[in-house]
């Protein structure tokens, strides 16, 4: 939010220094970020002096040139070639002297040097209005007052207006303070405890009076709690123009570009008390009647920047007798019913719309104008009269309009202060600090806030009805410390604080998995949980009618919160890789969220993304892309440390795998993974193949909280590990393999493993090579070799028997 310096001090007459006033105003609250030199002129004029033409001949080399003498008050006359037709000796003309800097229409500056035009020498430039910055006219030379004294700067001439605008990053709480009032008004009260009683001027409406009662315009609104109060008056017989100087120099202090002097009133005491204001032009309103009402859904209506919108049944419409919609009440007016060249008569508009029901229609309409900002977050109720007259006041006085009708006012409800008491005692506690009781009345009475009666304890008030954002004690509290100043408030050197002990398990489990995959190089990611709703069409198993909607999203890319952590973490992926950081290894703990049937679900996941190669780059090794297995070995190395243990294998049943497999105990499923399909991949520009894997965390700490830790003795004795290569059938599984050698030697046999598979023309057709791993260990004695051979020749007994092997 933008405030002039200037503007501040129509309403305090302080002479403190810009960056003196934003420190202050920072220290309240409103924290200024930034502080900006603003010029009614650019440049400002200087270097542009009053001068008198002495001589003025024909240039000998250039028939449209002229060779003058011009006197700027120094007793130096200086010769200058002008090519304006108008240029004659004895005018006083405004004169850019040599190193003056001018600038065009587009901002950009050119320096004024001496130099010669056609042989002859010229030392400055008489200039035109437009090369001054005053006007657009270029026909010729400004001519000036004859009165004026030569060499006299132009700023003087032209009551040329430097400010100082401030921009303030405004919390949405402080409704009142978005205008230079409201921000003039908590300024008097910071300048108080510095000691420095300044009077708070406000505008004056005490000449408000109604000229003729002649067209009158009747207000009817149909819903009280939309539309609490609704003022409106009719001005008649005045001349839309240009609006006055000093109007136009305060909105384009606040980058706010001058229209005419009925908008720019508007805009003014918008942004001067805070209430905005609406202009309908009254011929274009049939039957001078106003409706306050709300229309069927899917009505159009085409809004002022020529949009056609589709209006929703919550809409609060201004309307004319025939229910014809002539503005999006708060949030933007129409297309034909504004005001124009033409305009000769207006109703003008001041109301309190429901702030609720504003944000929403803003949100809705993708719309951010200067009324809703403030109408979404509470205006004043009791201002809303009060700046019509002010507004009626000035386009009487700038457009020569006269009031022609009382002022309609729907107020049904007064709305009454809030009433809160306030404990010193509670001050005292929060603020860690005893305030002397005499210093917060006068920080109360420097906030407008009344004191109804005192006790020892404390103080019942009364909050002003533009302080919306105070309701209750604390804010109270929060108000006399943010005053007071949170400097002024002591603190001990000293830091105690207590070490808190998680007994959160899920949490501990969490971590324990978060630690696994960072030591082996992965990284953690955390996605929004707000998507595109688009994304449910990549998917068949994802229901685009479970999506949790967002009434007002921030946009369409943001529209619904997810069911599957993939596509986020694809976005990630895509964004790295776009960036040349091709081989990557994610994990995110997150959840999805789903609408079935009314009813609201979340889930809780692990996933990992995978993709490139394993490890960096380097001279002493060799580059290993990531592959299906090298994500296998990451999840079973995540479900051991879990302890969860005979998973089952099957084919999964996600469509988001061009391969991949499911991991389930019993019935309860823990993890799909595979390879990502193409088709999803290309919707976010990857190329390279991606590993995903999607654990389902609720089952996964629903087992994991059923395990119990068992910790045993190191064996004292060695293990022996022996090998044999089988040559069987194709159609021989290694799960077939593995429980054969555990029926055949169930005491001493620790570790069976499939280290090498081979399938090639040197073996017979339908048979395939395993070489399997034995590992045996006796937890009492050492085990020799007889021993060993006989188990290793059981077993090599046991797969010819039942699997046909043949030891290669």
């Amino acid at each position: 939010m933008k405030i002039s310096y200037n503007w501040l001090q129509q309403f305090l007459q302080i002479n403190w220094e810009p960056t003196k006033i934003g420190e202050l105003l920072t220290d309240l609250g409103l924290e200024v970020e930034g502080i900006e030199t603003k010029e009614s002129i650019k440049g400002s004029l200087k270097g542009i002096v009053v001068g008198k033409v002495l001589t003025c001949i024909q240039h000998p080399n250039a028939d449209r040139l002229k060779v003058t003498t011009v006197d700027l008050g120094d007793g130096i006359p200086v010769q200058i070639v002008c090519g304006a037709p108008n240029v004659s000796a004895g005018q006083k003309v405004p004169v850019a002297t040599i190193g003056t800097t001018l600038y065009d229409d587009k901002g950009e500056g050119f320096v004024i040097k001496k130099g010669k035009i056609r042989g002859e020498e010229s030392h400055g430039m008489i200039c035109a209005e437009d090369e001054l910055g005053l006007g657009k006219s270029h026909d010729g030379i400004l001519i000036l007052n004859e009165d004026l004294v030569e060499g006299t700067p132009a700023a003087k001439v032209f009551n040329i207006e430097t400010d100082y605008v401030f921009e303030i990053g405004l919390t949405p709480n402080r409704s009142d303070a978005m205008s230079h009032f409201g921000v003039a008004r908590d300024l008097r009260a910071g300048l108080i405890q510095k000691g420095l009683q300044l009077e708070l001027i406000s505008p004056s409406v005490s000449n408000f009076h109604v000229d003729e009662r002649t067209l009158r315009f009747d207000v009817e609104v149909e819903n009280k709690e939309l539309v609490p109060r609704y003022c409106g008056i009719v001005i008649s017989d005045l001349t839309v123009k240009d609006s006055p100087e000093w109007i136009q120099n305060r909105l384009k202090a606040i980058g706010i570009t001058p229209k005419n002097n009925i908008v720019d009133i508007t805009n003014y005491v918008l942004h001067e008390l805070g209430q905005p204001l609406h202009a309908f032009d009254a011929q274009k309103v049939k039957g001078n009647k106003i409706i306050v009402k709300t229309l069927e859904e899917g009505t159009k209506f085409t809004t002022l920047d020529g949009v056609e919108r589709t209006l929703s049944a919550d809409d609060i419409m201004i309307c004319d007798e025939d229910a014809t919609p002539l503005c999006l009440g708060g949030v933007f007016g129409g297309l034909t019913s504004g005001v124009s060249e033409t305009t000769t008569s207006i109703f003008l508009e001041s109301a309190y719309f429901n702030p609720v029901s504003i944000r929403k229609s803003a949100k809705r309409h993708a719309l951010n104008t200067d009324a809703s900002f403030r109408f979404e977050r509470g205006i004043d109720i009791n201002s809303t009269k009060y700046a019509l007259k002010r507004a009626a006041l000035l386009i009487e006085e700038y457009a020569g309009g006269k009031l022609s009708s009382d002022i309609s006012d729907f107020y049904p409800v007064k709305i009454e202060d809030f009433q809160v008491f306030f404990n010193y005692e509670n001050a005292y506690r929060l603020i860690g600090q005893e305030i002397p009781k005499d210093t917060i009345k006068n920080i109360l009475a420097s906030l407008e806030i009344k004191i109804n009666s005192e006790t020892e304890s404390g103080l019942g008030l009364t909050i002003p009805s533009y302080r919306t954002d105070v309701q209750r004690e604390a804010d109270i509290i929060e108000e006399i410390l943010r005053v007071y100043g949170y400097n002024n408030i002591e603190f001990s050197h000293k830091l105690n604080t207590s070490i808190s002990f998680d007994s959160n398990t899920d949490t501990k489990i969490e971590n324990v998995i978060a630690n696994q995959l960072s030591s082996l190089g992965f990284n953690e990611t955390m996605a929004n949980s707000l998507t595109k709703a688009s994304y449910t069409d990549l998917s068949e198993n994802i229901n685009s009618e479970a999506n949790v909607a967002m009434l007002n999203p921030l946009s369409n890319d943001l529209g619904v919160m997810r069911q599957s952590l993939l596509f986020s973490g694809l976005e990630s992926v895509s964004y790295n890789i776009n960036r040349k950081n091709n081989s990557l290894k994610f994990y995110e703990f997150g959840k999805t969220y789903h609408n079935y049937n009314n009813k609201y679900q979340e889930d809780k996941h692990l996933t990992i993304f995978v993709t490139g190669n394993r490890t960096k780059d380097s001279w002493n090794t060799t580059a290993k892309i990531s592959d299906f297995f090298y994500l296998k070995g990451i999840i079973t190395s995540i479900l051991s440390r879990l302890g969860i243990e005979n998973v089952k294998t099957v084919p999964t049943k996600d469509d988001v795998f061009s391969e991949g497999i499911s991991l389930s105990l019993g019935k309860i499923k823990l993890v799909d993974f595979g390879i990502v399909k193409r088709t999803i991949l290309k919707e976010f520009g990857i190329k390279q193949e991606v590993l995903f894997a999607d654990f389902n965390w609720d089952n996964i700490l629903k087992l994991s909280s059923k395990k119990n830790s068992k910790v045993s003795e190191l064996s004292k004795f060695q293990s022996v590990k022996r090998d044999l290569a089988l040559l069987i059938d194709t159609k021989v599984e290694f799960k077939e393999v593995y429980n054969l050698a555990f029926q055949s030697e169930k005491n001493l046999l620790k570790e069976v493993d499939l280290f090498d598979v081979y399938e090639g023309d040197k073996l017979p057709e339908g048979k395939k090579s395993y070489a399997v791993s034995f590992v045996l260990q006796d937890e009492t004695k050492t085990l020799e070799d007889k021993q060993i051979d006989k188990i290793m020749q059981k077993l090599q007994q046991t797969f010819e028997k039942n699997l046909e092997a043949v030891l290669r």
